[in-house]
């Protein structure tokens, strides 16, 4: 059975409103979380072409992050 600093705690927790939550992210979802489909193949993209060279990975890969930027902003981020 729980304490009581332990109840105050889960009780504060669950009491706190999510500022992620917007009309255009009713889920409420992190900014880190957001997009995994396109922010994965995005990274990837970067890894493959980044090297020494990060101009030419950032034309490589600016159609990825074009898509990955467009996501986001479908869940009210601007990146």
């Amino acid at each position: 059975m729980p304490g009581a600093n332990e109840l105050s705690a889960v009780s504060a927790t669950a009491s706190k409103p999510n500022k992620f939550v917007t009309e255009l992210n009713p889920k409420g979802i992190k900014p880190c979380c957001a997009c995994p489909d396109t922010k994965s193949v995005r990274d990837e993209c970067f890894l493959r072409h980044g090297g020494y060279d990060a101009e030419a990975a950032e034309e490589k890969c600016k159609n990825l992050v074009a898509a990955h930027r467009a996501c986001m902003a479908k869940l009210g981020y601007q990146v």
